[in-house]
Parts: C-alpha cells; sequence; structure tokens
C-alpha cells in the first residue's frame, strides 16, 4: 500500500528530526565556540578541543570506562549467550521458572534499586568498590540484554544443522562451536555492543558501585556539570557523536554489503 506524501507527513517528519538532532546540532556548533561561556558565542574555535586533551582527569575517566564498558560487554555477552542457550535448547527442567525470572527481571527494575541492591551486596561481602565492583555491576545488567537477543536468534535457529553435525561425528561442544556459534554469532556480537553501549551510558549503577580511581566518564561529566558546563564537555560530546556516527555508518555499509552478496548468491 503507498502512503501519499503530504504536507502535514512532511511538517511532523520535521518536527520530529529536530526535537531529535537540533540538540545535538547545537551541542556540536557550541563546542567550537571560543567563548568559555556555553550559551554566548564569541567566534569559532577549537581551543577546546586541545583543553581537553591536556584535561588528564577527563581522559583517566573516559580510559576507565573503555575498560569497563569492554570487560563488562565481553562478559555479558558470554554469560547471555550460556542463559539463553540454557532457556531454549534445554527445555524444561526444575527452576527454569525462577532462572527466567532472575534473567529478564533486572530489564524492568530501576537502576537505583539495583544500584542499591549491590552496593549493600558488596559492603556486606567486603568487596572494596573500585573497577571490578563496577564491571559485576555492569554485567549483571548488560548479560540480561544479550540473553533476550540470543534467544531471539536461538529460537528461530534450525536445529537440523546441529543434528547434521552430531551425526556427522561431532561432539555436542564440537558441534556448538562449529555449527551453532558461527551461525548465531551476529547475534552475539549485537548483544556484545547492547552491553558495550549500556555500560558507556550508565551513571546511576556506576554511581553506587564505584570507588576511589574508578572514576567513569559520566560520572565525571556529571560532576563537572553541577559546577556549570563548560566548553570541554561540548568538545567530548562532539568526539563522542562522531565516533557513534562513524560506527553506525560502518555497521551500515557492512550491512548493505552482505546483502548484496546474499542476493548475487542467490
Amino acid at each position: 500500500m503507498n502512503t501519499r506524501f503530504t504536507w502535514f507527513n512532511a511538517t511532523a517528519l520535521a518536527f520530529g528530526f529536530s526535537f531529535l538532532y537540533l540538540p545535538i546540532l547545537l551541542l556540536v556548533i557550541y563546542s567550537f565556540n571560543a567563548s568559555k561561556l556555553v550559551t554566548v558565542w564569541a567566534g569559532f574555535s577549537t581551543k577546546w578541543y586541545g583543553e581537553l586533551l591536556h584535561n588528564q582527569a577527563m581522559l583517566d575517566a573516559a580510559w576507565v570506562t573503555l575498560r569497563v564498558a569492554f570487560l563488562s560487554a565481553t562478559l555479558s555477552a558470554l554469560l547471555g549467550t550460556m542463559a539463553a542457550y540454557v532457556l531454549v535448547r534445554i527445555g524444561r527442567f526444575r527452576g527454569r521458572s525462577l532462572f527466567s525470572g532472575m534473567i529478564y527481571s533486572p530489564l524492568v527494575m530501576p537502576d537505583v534499586i539495583i544500584g542499591l541492591s549491590l552496593l549493600l551486596l558488596f559492603i556486606a561481602l567486603g568487596v572494596p568498590r573500585g573497577m571490578m565492583t563496577v564491571v559485576l555491576a555492569h554485567t549483571t545488567i548488560g548479560m540480561c540484554y544479550a540473553a533476550v537477543v540470543v534467544s531471539s536468534r536461538l529460537v528461530s535457529f534450525d536445529n537440523s544443522l546441529e543434528e547434521a553435525a552430531l551425526d556427522l561425528g561431532c561432539s555436542p561442544l564440537d558441534a556448538f562451536f562449529s555449527v551453532t556459534l558461527p551461525i548465531i554469532a551476529p547475534s552475539v556480537v549485537a548483544g556484545w555492543l547492547l552491553a558495550f553501549t549500556l555500560s558507556m551510558d550508565d551513571l546511576v549503577i556506576a554511581s553506587f558501585t564505584t570507588g576511589p580511581g574508578a572514576t567513569t566518564l559520566p560520572i565525571k561529566i556529571y560532576s563537572a556539570i553541577r559546577l556549570g558546563v563548560s566548553p570541554e564537555i561540548n568538545a567530548l560530546s562532539t568526539i563522542l557523536i562522531a565516533i557513534v556516527a562513524v560506527g553506525v555508518i560502518a555497521a551500515t555499509l557492512m550491512q548493505s554489503r552482505v546483502t548484496a552478496r546474499g542476493g548475487d548468491q542467490g
């Protein structure tokens, strides 16, 4: 069914995109502002990018955030894939409802409750708060999202491919790594990327579970904004936007090439 293009549709689309992207565009523009006041334009300048490169505290926070995101995303993809495989392939077993509820409940639970409960757990166990506690906290959330993504792929997986590998002499473990894992790899990567993004973006849970020397970038930016928005934050945000844009464009091009190759082979 063809939808007729009208001025109402064009206006609604323009308002929608303006609402989403105009604030981001203004942030990028004011990252090149020469003035220290982020709301007063005083000419074009890139000095705040230079200042950002000499802001050791901000760079340290960015490095901590990247390490936490990489470790938590890797653990989330691993544990989420295992959880999804158990839920989809094993079927009915004692405690399945409890296990499923424990996997999906963090998705709908407020971050404040999760952060506070993890803080109390670490205190009760005597675990010193630092980078590893933040990694564990982010893994708790990320593995749930990874499990949902991977399980959705396993539901539509053709079990006859794995059965054929077993008939040809593969052990169940060999069949999983040789047949199942390569097929579900895109969903595992998607779960990893989702967990990585959630870890990079998290503020509430990290603020409960972090400790000295483990300040993440969202916490650092929030602390700086409370004292006043600095043009350095605009520059940092612009760099992050550019990285995300490049990643999205690269993923789109790769997906287009894969689709084109599939069409040529078909």
